[in-house]
């Protein structure tokens, strides 16, 4: 379906580009409501389909460089079958209305990997994200759910820590959800998804809904599809999301790229604790928690919050407004849990009357766009069929030292057409 339009004045290039291209699953509305600078818009339907034929009476003094028109990018289903235009709607439906079931079903539907359910998962997401952004106007503008994302080594207590937390917070009204993701095994691609058999207690609250989910070898522990699940959970009703991940790497900086606040778990024990935890995540954690700080470790966990705290003062602040702290905590006993709390809720407050909290979802988004465009781009270089063809060949020869890996990633990326 062509996309045709009288095109004016300098905003010609943008709309003439959408002009060229062909969309199969989407149409463009431009709304009669919006200007640029001073001009003022005439609409005119073009098809019964919806698409309209825009024309902007501009006066040239008038005109700022900059895209002040909403656009509207509408995913209609056309092009579903009535099976599957009520398939989604249902979906929907019961995902608005806080049904646990069709929660799971929304989440499972997007973690296919089969190319026809990603469409209709994709139709399903525009119709949260639209659902997402009027209950956000409704609510001033403010963010519905805080994100949270936690990390830290293997056997730091993680699952723990968020059950107890998460039993609290029930108890306070929240609707929690937990993105649990489990590492994959590289040798059979199995996982053991057993986070969900470690909160046992929670996970029988009705008020928290915790969705193991494998890696499936995505680096820094976090799923292609973890974001559009924060969506969906907040779609749910769950003003708290705890994204727990599978340990502490160069690549968890994913993790940060898709949370309001990012939280470091660490264990009292373990050696030299500044060395044993790379630096860079060090600079991406707003809060660190120095779990099991009872009994016989409590001395230990002191001293490690006084190492990280000294540590974290040298490091370069990433808010104006927030200076990362470190506390001790014991999800046994309960100590600290509600300290921290109020540790986080304190950050939230003053990002939000910062509005960094704003600003930095708006990059995420733009930085998730970006990764979702190389991981597309590598699935498709590797599925297409000139390239699949000599990638055995190449990779013998570069394997022989025949060929360099330079001259054969030039030779695969000239026969891959996009």
């Amino acid at each position: 379906m062509k996309i045709s339009m009288l095109l004016l004045f300098p905003h010609h290039h943008f709309l003439r580009s959408l002009s060229k291209t062909s969309f199969q699953n989407y149409q463009f509305i431009f709304h009669s409501g919006t200007h640029f600078g001073s001009g003022f818009p005439c609409t005119q339907p073009l098809n019964s389909v919806g698409l309209f034929r825009a024309k902007w009476m501009l006066p040239s003094c008038g005109f700022k460089r900059k895209l002040g028109m909403q656009t509207t990018v509408k995913l209609h289903t056309e092009g579903l079958s009535d099976k599957e235009g009520r398939f989604v709607n249902k979906l929907y439906a019961g995902l608005i209305q806080g049904q646990r079931a069709s929660l799971a079903e929304c989440i499972t539907l997007v973690e296919s990997t089969h190319s026809r359910k990603r469409e209709l998962a994709q139709v399903l997401l525009q119709m949260v994200l639209n659902y997402h952004r009027e209950q956000e106007q409704l609510n001033q503008g403010k963010p519905l759910a805080f994100r949270v994302g936690l990390s830290g080594p293997p056997g730091a207590g993680k699952s723990t820590f968020i059950e107890c937390l998460g039993k609290m917070l029930t108890e306070n009204g929240h609707k929690i959800s937990v993105l649990a993701v489990d590492p994959s095994s590289s040798t059979s691609g199995g996982s053991l998804l057993g986070d969900k058999t470690r909160m046992i207690e929670l996970s029988k609250d009705m008020n928290a809904y915790i969705r193991p989910s494998p890696t499936r070898g995505t680096l820094g522990g976090v799923t292609r599809t973890t974001k559009e699940a924060i969506l969906l959970c907040e779609g749910g009703g769950y003003d708290i999301i705890l994204i727990e991940t599978v340990g502490v790497g160069q690549s968890e900086f994913a993790v940060a790229d898709m949370v309001d606040m990012f939280v470091l778990l660490l264990p009292p024990a373990g050696g030299d604790e500044l060395q044993g935890i790379k630096r860079g995540i060090i600079e991406m954690a707003d809060l660190v928690a120095i779990t099991k700080a009872d009994g016989d470790l409590v001395v230990p966990a002191r001293r490690i919050q006084a190492e990280y705290t000294s540590a974290l003062k040298l490091l370069r602040k990433r808010s104006k407004v927030w200076r990362p702290k470190v506390v001790r905590i014991s999800a046994k006993t309960g100590e600290g849990i509600t300290e921290m709390w109020d540790r986080m809720k304190e950050f939230q407050d003053l990002m939000l009357a910062s509005h960094e909290l704003i600003a930095r979802r708006r990059k995420q988004q733009k930085v998730w766009m970006w990764n979702l465009i190389q991981e597309s781009v590598l699935e498709r270089f590797r599925n297409c069929s000139a390239v699949k063809d000599q990638i055995p060949f190449l990779e013998e020869k570069v394997a022989s030292g025949d060929l360099s890996p330079g001259l054969a990633a030039d030779i695969l990326l000239k026969a891959f057409k996009i």
